[in-house]
């Protein structure tokens, strides 16, 4: 399953909010800096959706706060 996020780093809480077109408006703690908030978005969208890390990939965006993500297919059933 492929989502569309658009990040926010550097809030002061952590949040994800679902948009009308489907996609996501996920707000982080971490700085957009080496890489961090990737890993904290992993981290996030992994307790959210209750699946483990490595089973999310980031597709595309490494370096925008517009990405699209790939999550484990089963989640679509649940």
């Amino acid at each position: 399953m492929k989502i569309s996020v658009n990040i926010k780093p550097g809030s002061s809480q952590e949040k994800i909010l679902e948009n009308e077109d489907g996609s996501y408006t996920i707000y982080l703690r971490a700085r957009a800096h080496d890489g961090e908030a990737n890993a904290a978005l992993i981290k996030f969208l992994s307790r959210h959706f209750k699946v483990p890390r490595t089973s999310i990939e980031i597709l595309s965006g490494h370096t925008s706060r517009h990405k699209v993500i790939s999550l484990p297919s089963d989640l679509e059933s649940k």
